[in-house]
């Protein structure tokens, strides 16, 4: 058996379209975009927008066959003749991961604008059922530009999602769960409250004293009476995407907008925490590639800029021979390339239908390290080019630091992390 690391001709042909729009729709307007906080960006929308709905549309027939199909995406069996061809493994995580790489290397900000279902489809994905699936996702696929978001940030509870306050209530005389509480820091809120056909997954707890236990996901569309943006955030980073704070008062939502297997009473058993961090699992390495996608940016300019001075790259010398400038180049690259084969091992998991939730955080943790790191090394490098606006290395080092936080804190998925690997309950360490 041979390890093939060459990207399939399919996700390369898809690459090539993709850095088109990198590098002539998203790069020329960064600064433009930057200084004018969340501008939409209306000519990367509307280009992106028919790919995304292939993306979409692929995602959710693959997962509805897999459902239909006991889970594993095959083929009902027949009677007939068994084709000698090797099956073709799944490649859609990865043929996303290597667009966001590149979307991110164009512009992170401007990438986050992007229309589909977003953080929101990656949870309607991970725990709804197949009917739900195909009721919010297939808007996704149709008409115009709409986006997803998902809301679980509160000011009392980031990491802690334990301590969750909003409350889902459940009103048997008019068959709707009643939602009330605050939510922050949920990116593309302002999309998808915009939007007509918009849709919110808001995890609220249906019982406080339960902890994590009580924790639900519920989709909340746009336009529900109760939902309601309260805040605008002005960030360091990302400033083309937006940010927002949520109130749902009294908000009522239909019976069956709680996600997960039974959805008719608060005593319905739905996949709650566990479902939250098998969204995390499929978001996580996202996450990094976009990370790796800003890093090399950053890495990439600076290596071309010191390269037109006269300090080039050196693979072949010993590392005593080198300038500090070389040396550091090549740690640079080497924190990109670890970075992003753990990406891909998490990714290629998630598509194979394997238990990813360690190199998922892995990855999250070592790409928002090292991305941290390689915009901070190229602003140093460049000197008073790089911390000037003349270029965009100084924007590519306020972008960084969001991927060490959102999604996890950096702390938080080297705490998963240790417990996965020496196996440690929440309670053993924490």
């Amino acid at each position: 058996m041979t390890i093939e690391f060459k990207t399939p001709d399919e996700i390369e042909k898809q690459l090539r379209q993709v850095q088109v729009v990198a590098e002539n729709v998203m790069r020329p307007e960064s600064r433009v975009l930057d200084d004018s906080e969340h501008s939409r960006p209306l000519n990367f929308v509307h280009m992106m927008w028919p790919q995304m709905q292939e993306m979409e549309r692929a995602n959710l027939e693959a997962s509805l066959r897999r459902a239909r199909n006991g889970g594993n995406g095959e083929s009902p069996k027949s009677e007939g003749p068994k084709s000698d061809e090797p099956k073709k493994p799944r490649t859609g995580n990865l043929a996303l991961v290597h667009m966001i790489e590149m979307l991110s290397w164009g512009d992170a900000g401007v990438y986050l604008c992007i229309p589909g279902g977003g953080l929101g489809g990656a949870a309607i994905q991970a725990v709804g059922t197949p009917e739900q699936k195909e009721r919010f996702l297939r808007r996704f696929t149709e008409g115009d530009p709409k986006w997803g978001a998902m809301a679980m940030t509160e000011p009392q509870a980031g990491s802690d999602t334990s301590n969750i306050q909003t409350t889902a209530l459940f009103d048997d005389a008019t068959n709707e769960w009643v939602l009330n509480g605050q939510k922050i820091f949920c990116t593309s809120g302002k999309l998808a409250y915009a939007e007509s056909d918009g849709l919110i997954v808001v995890w609220a707890t249906v019982d406080k004293h339960a902890g994590r236990a009580g924790m639900k996901p519920f989709v909340v569309e746009a336009g529900t009476p109760g939902l309601k943006i309260v805040k605008v955030e002005e960030k360091l980073g990302i400033r083309a995407s937006d940010t927002v704070s949520f109130v749902l008062d009294n908000c009522r939502i239909p019976a069956d907008n709680l996600l997960g297997e039974s959805r008719e009473k608060k005593d319905g058993e739905t996949k709650g925490f566990k479902g939250a961090m098998r969204t995390f699992d499929a978001t996580r390495p996202i996450v990094a590639a976009s990370a790796i996608g800003i890093g090399r940016a950053a890495f990439e300019f600076a290596r071309d800029t010191l390269a037109k001075q006269g300090v080039r790259m050196d693979y072949e010398s010993p590392r005593w021979k080198l300038t500090t400038a070389q040396a550091d180049l090549l740690d640079m690259e080497i924190q990109l390339r670890q970075a992003w084969l753990l990406t891909l091992k998490a990714t290629s998991l998630l598509d194979s239908g394997g238990d990813n939730k360690l190199p998922a955080s892995m990855c999250k943790v070592k790409a928002g390290k090292a991305v941290t790191v390689i915009t901070q090394k190229a602003v140093e490098l460049l000197g008073p080019l790089g911390y000037s606006t003349q270029t965009l290395a100084e924007k590519w080092m306020r972008d960084a630091k969001i991927n060490d936080i959102y999604e996890g804190t950096g702390q938080i998925n080297t705490l998963i992390v240790a417990r996965e690997i020496l196996g440690y309950t929440r309670k053993e360490l924490k």
